[in-house]
């Protein structure tokens, strides 16, 4: 999406919460309390350099790190 023009947070918030929404999935596409959450962590900020997401350092799923490349 970024490619084609959409900055990195409409594109970053369409691939998470817009999704969510779209399959009526009201407890998941935010990190909030109450709501199912995988995460993924990241060395840098998507939001300067949309690329980094490209180099995922570890995954989250319901608190618990499940895969982990390297240290942040």
């Amino acid at each position: 999406m970024v490619e084609w023009g959409m900055t990195s947070l409409p594109a970053i918030q369409g691939s998470t919460i817009s999704t969510a929404k779209l399959f009526d999935m009201d407890d998941t596409g935010q990190i909030k309390e109450s709501y199912q959450a995988d995460i993924i962590g990241v060395e840098g900020n998507p939001l300067e350099d949309i690329t980094i997401l490209e180099n995922v350092k570890f995954v989250m799923s319901d608190g618990v790190v499940i895969n982990k490349k390297s240290p942040l």
